[in-house]
């Protein structure tokens, strides 16, 4: 696609990886970062270019994306001393796609405006899966005039495209729908476990739930991944916490009293501690199938997850109301 800046990503990991095959799949011209090196090497091999620091990364290219596990290790890719804010150019844009702190992104985007660049926090919603096939949502959060300018970059990367408002309001936004995306996992995981105790047709169960009221996106994604038995969504429990817990922290600073998150929490803390850190998410129903000496699996769900979202041509731009 022609008419795209420079762009600069740093951090090709589950979601990283996808959104930067994206854009180079499109005709950007891009320049990829990473811990690990043979992480970049279908990159390289598809015409991008390798950068061997982020402050390398930042002085050749108009736009920088980060994509990181975490605030710190953002916090460190940006401030260390051959990090992106050691090479930023005036009227560079920063781009941060991580899941991250509204405090944060702040204090950081409160740095990258004095060196004269712009920021602006952009995280996606919609899962792994989407991210690879250009069909996931983004939410922006910048003055208006850097979303116009990165727009054609959004619709590239995204099928939706929000808006939020000032840096910070996409970060709050985003841990806002983790949270109920963890809400209606939990959930979900218990519906299902019951109704194998209780002797039901799993796939009937399914089918049940994705036509009533109970319904979600959720239930539509990984429920199929939980009764294939994969319960592979490329994102573990340690993700999980950090959002929530990024939720709790949103919460905490508003004096808002919880009564949910604070149970996922302790129920993903305990999955954790029962399976690794690293076990994939929709694996929390291993703790009702121990309990129960219940195995909570279907017949004939695909192996791959299923996107039963129609494909259309363009992204759309979401009005803010």
């Amino acid at each position: 696609m022609s008419g795209l800046p420079t762009v600069g990503f740093i951090g090709l990991g589950n979601v990283g990886g996808k959104l930067a095959g994206s854009l180079l799949r499109n005709g950007a011209a891009l320049t990829v970062r990473d811990l690990d090196r043979n992480a970049a090497t279908a990159f390289l091999t598809g015409g991008a270019t390798w950068a061997d620091s982020p402050a390398e990364l930042a002085a050749a290219v108009d736009v920088i994306v980060t994509c990181l596990p975490s605030p710190a290790t953002s916090a460190a890719v940006m401030e260390a001393d051959d990090g992106v804010l050691a090479g930023i150019r005036p009227g560079t844009v920063w781009m941060e796609m991580s899941t991250t702190d509204e405090a944060e992104i702040r204090r950081l985007g409160a740095l990258v405006e004095a060196a004269g660049a712009h920021p602006v926090d952009c995280p996606v919603s919609g899962g792994c899966h989407r991210a690879d096939t250009g069909n996931i949502s983004i939410f922006a959060g910048c003055d208006r005039d850097t979303f116009e300018r990165i727009l054609p970059l959004l619709t590239v990367l995204g099928r939706r495209v929000l808006h939020t408002g000032p840096l910070g309001t996409a970060s709050v936004l985003k841990v806002v729908t983790n949270y109920l995306a963890t809400a209606n996992l939990v959930a979900i995981t218990e519906a299902l476990t019951t109704a194998a105790a209780a002797g039901m047709d799993l796939n009937t169960t399914y089918e049940a739930i994705r036509i009533s009221s109970g319904n979600s996106f959720v239930h539509e994604t990984e429920s199929q991944v939980i009764l294939n038995g994969s319960r592979d969504i490329s994102f573990t429990m340690d993700l999980v916490l950090k959002d929530i817990g990024l939720f709790q922290t949103v919460a905490d600073r508003h004096d808002v009293p919880l009564d949910l998150n604070p149970e996922l929490i302790r129920v993903f803390q305990d999955g954790a501690a029962r399976y690794g850190d690293r076990e994939w998410s929709p694996n929390i129903i291993r703790r009702l199938e121990d309990a129960t000496g219940l195995d909570v699996l279907g017949q004939g769900f695909p192996a791959e997850m299923v996107d039963d979202e129609p494909e259309e041509p363009g992204a759309e731009v979401v009005p803010r109301r």
